[in-house]
């Protein structure tokens, strides 16, 4: 049991980073951004409606790539954490 417990602190933050950075940026650009962007590809910017999409889809798909960005750097940091952290002996 105590090799286990030595090894759980690295394993712990492996898995929060990898189940972060598959939805925090993986999930979060299939669920969001890629159908905004499909919505946009099919709408004509020069007529109304175009440039209401356009405007209401920025602001949408500007928090959500912020989203992703802060995944990102979280889950980077914890990989960085778990292959940095000093061996428990």
């Amino acid at each position: 049991m105590h090799m286990r417990l030595k090894f759980l602190p690295t394993a712990v933050y492996l898995l929060t980073a990898s189940l972060l950075y598959l939805l925090g940026c993986f999930g979060v650009t299939m669920v969001f951004n890629v159908p905004f962007n499909d919505a946009l590809t099919i709408a004509n910017p020069k007529s109304t409606e175009g440039a209401k999409l356009w405007a209401k889809d920025l602001t949408d798909w500007t928090f959500w790539n912020h989203v992703r960005t802060i995944a990102a750097f979280v889950a980077a940091a914890l990989v960085t954490l778990a292959t940095n952290a000093p061996p428990k002996i």
